[in-house]
């Protein structure tokens, strides 16, 4: 059997069985999503609108119900056939469905509602909480690694605005975690969703869903840089001849080049550098990125700076500190904000501008994340039985964190910040729009507008 994707069978088995189970008489079922708090006090949204192009706005087909009742059934589950050929009929295999969601990029804290789905048809008030596995995963993996990365930014900002040069943040952190992720597909969404604070990449993938979902023909760059093997494939005793090829090819007027160092010894190797290759580097006119790859990088960077200083020198910046001549490091081992913001202090005590470094980061910043992370849940919160609504919550003795909301809830903003309350307030903004109606996409961002939306530092 070849796999096909269908919004029928993306979702849980449980979800299968509970078609029947409101009171009777109910017509419409509301829903919203959140991040319940966790690591940050806050969530960049981004991504649903991947899901929304690639997924949701597609028909069903009687092909797609024949597919999932035989599957469910042979699964042990209830299937409901009916429910699922009404709207083949009546919709056109369209899912009569509305969604509301924030704009793309905002910065909105925890706690929040993000996003409500609600039915539009009430003899399919079923189909709101079926889509909650698929809606809910197309939403808390991109929006908790965009939040992730945007984390990073604060910390990195923070020092550039004390040591050094806020315009150079768009390079400050690049993505390394293609081969880090579970698939091709997490590879595009969460460097995507990286994208949305930085511009350098090595996720190729990425690019590709930069200008499929959101119309960005270019959404990130990347520079020419050696890998271990080639500079071990010619031995330890040529690697200066190694480093020299990469300056020979590489070594332009006003370009960039990284060599990752550590191979043998990462301080001969910074010697190396400033000694033997010194006049290389010079007379190319590019810019040296020296790549450290092992040990305790806050101490490995400091001592490669110190190393660096010496043999290149270094100018004084307006804020008072150094800026290597020549030279910078990208650390891309071991990289996670706890060890960003130790690198870039222990450089600020010796003196060194956050200029001088960059960082690149993989499995941690494109997978080192769940959906627990932010605690994201997708709960429903009215209902309309026989015309009358209803609200809906769920309120835990053993864990109040769990509690959810009731009612129309959405979210509002006034001159305090954001905040969630029932639909109808006429003394804030409603900050939600529908995005999707009825099988079709009502509202589209572009990446420049995601980019702008996420530029707001909190």
């Amino acid at each position: 059997m070849t796999i096909k994707h269908s919004i029928v069978t993306d979702t849980d088995s449980y979800k299968f069985s509970q078609y029947n189970q409101y009171p009777e008489g109910t017509t419409h079922v509301y829903s919203y999503v959140e991040s319940r708090g966790g690591t940050w006090k806050q969530t960049v949204f981004f991504g649903l609108q991947i899901f929304l192009k690639e997924y949701l706005s597609k028909r069903i087909t009687q092909e797609d119900i024949d597919t999932a009742e035989l599957i469910v059934t042979a699964h042990r589950e209830p299937f409901n056939r009916q429910g699922w050929e009404y709207i083949l009929r009546e919709h056109d295999g369209k899912l009569p469905l509305r969604i509301k969601a924030v704009p793309e990029g905002s910065v909105i804290p925890v706690k929040n509602v993000l996003a409500t789905v609600e039915n539009t048809d009430p003899n399919c008030a079923w189909l709101t909480s079926y889509i909650e596995t698929a809606l809910l995963r197309a939403i808390w993996y991109p929006t908790t690694v965009c939040t992730n990365s945007y984390e990073s930014k604060r910390i990195i900002l923070d020092y550039l605005n004390q040591t050094g040069d806020t315009s150079l943040i768009d390079f400050k952190l690049h993505d390394f975690g293609a081969r880090g992720v579970s698939s091709f597909e997490s590879a595009g969404i969460g460097g995507l969703a990286h994208l949305v604070n930085f511009k350098g990449t090595d996720t190729v993938t990425s690019l590709l869903y930069g200008k499929e979902y959101y119309n960005i023909d270019m959404a990130g760059f990347s520079i020419p840089a050696m890998e271990h093997s080639t500079v071990t494939s010619w031995g330890k005793d040529h690697e200066v001849d190694s480093y020299r090829n990469m300056v020979k090819l590489y070594g332009k007027p006003g370009a960039l080049f990284a060599c990752v160092s550590d191979s043998y010894n990462i301080y001969d190797a910074c010697r190396k550098w400033g000694t033997v290759l010194k006049d290389d580097v010079i007379n190319s006119g590019a810019t040296l990125v020296v790549r450290p790859d092992s040990g305790y990088p806050p101490e490995v960077v400091a001592e490669c700076l110190k190393i660096l200083d010496t043999y290149y020198g270094h100018t004084v910046n307006e804020k008072g500190f150094k800026v290597l001549n020549n030279v910078r490091i990208i650390q891309g081992d071991g990289i996670t904000q706890d060890t960003i913001d130790r690198i870039l202090y222990r450089a600020m005590t010796a003196g060194y501008s956050a200029d001088n470094i960059a960082f690149g980061q993989g499995g941690k910043l494109l997978q080192g994340v769940d959906r627990d992370t932010q605690k994201f849940a997708m709960k429903c919160s009215s209902i309309r039985v026989n015309g009358i609504d209803r609200d809906v919550f769920k309120s835990p003795i053993t864990d109040m964190g769990k509690e959810s909301k009731k009612g129309r809830v959405t979210l509002y903003q006034n001159d305090e910040g954001y905040f969630t309350d029932i639909e109808g307030r006429t003394d804030a903004t409603e900050v939600l729009e529908v995005v999707f109606e009825n099988g079709k996409i009502v509202k589209e961002y572009n990446f420049d507008e995601v980019r702008k939306n996420a530029s707001v530092i909190v």
